[in-house]
């Protein structure tokens, strides 16, 4: 995904004027649908953050070519999107698409029935097929385990996804099995009537017991690979709500849980940076260096050896909770931390104890 599928936009822009395609045949190259939490953007600058490695410049002459439509019309550059748009990019040639390869891969399936699965997920699998990591993926694995499935069998490639986990951090997620179990949990996660619970480590000793982060999210204008939180009063981010509370204490580290009121992107880890406690070993938002405790080598070298313990972010989805789409019964699922992470926090306990004696 990037500004190479917009370099032939040029040609396109004919006499006929900018809204004009004379009767060519266009494909969609991506859809998004505007979230409720979205704030008053220009188009241009909203697809830039949304489309990976795509120039504004770009996006602006797809929109003056008129391959930019928003709720079935072609907009300019400048159109503002509002909430419960639906936007379109549409170009002259079909998307490359991704094949899934079924891949026998082992996943621990949690619980199961004719309508979805409930996987735990290891830190460093991730979950869907995309540019730069074609196999090996969550999805590769059910294509193989459910290979006489229709919804596994089509053109998506994110079959029977609702939602997502990032690559390294563990934990729960359901994934449906038929077209309608994936319509009714996602109407579910974008109404924010599912549950989510992680657990966390962060660096600094947290002041309060608990509270609430509550920060618009969206991509950090430098580097889209990131997110960051936005002022209230600015167009950029979508709203964003995480609860946490203290686990234990550890001087230099705390362990938490979070609960997901909103499921941004990297919403935990930006949240948790932005209150100025990233999340440990986080190497995208610094956690990945000693940011509380002393100098001494021995500390440092205690800290870099916790630091190999895992492949990123210290972060586990926990729990999952939601309303199964045939029998209407909710569902609640609880997971253990992984070994290397129980191991971690074994560490600073043990750490933390050998301190205070």
């Amino acid at each position: 995904m990037n500004d190479e599928e917009f370099d032939n936009i040029d040609e396109f822009e004919g006499e006929g004027g900018p809204f004009e395609n004379d009767g060519q045949n266009l494909f969609e190259h991506y859809r998004f649908d505007v979230d409720r939490g979205q704030g008053m953007l220009r188009i241009d600058r909203f697809l830039q953050m949304k489309i990976e490695n795509a120039s504004r410049t770009k996006i602006q002459a797809a929109a003056e070519a008129g391959f930019i439509i928003v709720n079935g019309s072609s907009v300019r550059p400048n159109y503002r999107v509002k909430p419960g748009d639906v936007i379109r990019v549409m170009l002259t040639y079909p998307p490359r698409e991704i094949t899934i390869v079924p891949e026998n891969i082992p996943i621990d399936i949690v619980y199961e029935d004719d309508s979805l699965v409930v996987v735990n997920k290891p830190a460093g699998m991730v979950v869907h097929p995309s540019y730069g990591h074609y196999t090996g993926t969550l999805i590769n694995a059910l294509a193989y385990r459910y290979s006489d499935l229709p919804i596994f069998n089509g053109n998506d490639a994110r079959p029977g996804l609702v939602h997502r986990i990032d690559k390294n951090t563990s934990g729960l997620l359901v994934v449906a099995k038929t077209e309608q179990a994936k319509e009714h949990i996602s109407r579910q996660f974008f109404y924010h009537t599912s549950h989510r619970r992680y657990v966390a480590l962060v660096w600094g000793d947290m002041r309060d017991n608990e509270g609430t982060i509550v920060g618009k999210i969206g991509r950090n204008v430098r580097n889209r690979q990131i997110m960051d939180v936005f002022p209230q009063n600015v167009p950029m981010g979508k709203h964003a709500v995480t609860h946490y509370r203290v686990l234990e204490r550890f001087g230099y580290v705390t362990l938490i849980e979070c609960r997901l009121e909103t499921g941004r992107t990297h919403q935990i880890r930006i949240h948790m940076k932005f209150i100025g406690h990233p999340l440990f070993n986080d190497p995208e938002y610094g956690g990945c260096e000693i940011l509380k405790g002393t100098s001494f080598a021995k500390y440092s070298q205690f800290v870099e050896n916790c630091f190999l313990l895992l492949p990123g972010q210290a972060l586990h989805a926990k729990e999952l909770g939601f309303t199964h789409p045939v029998t209407g019964e909710r569902m609640m699922f609880d997971s253990e931390l992984p070994e290397n992470f129980a191991t971690l926090i074994d560490r600073w306990r043990t750490y933390t104890n050998s301190r205070n004696e």
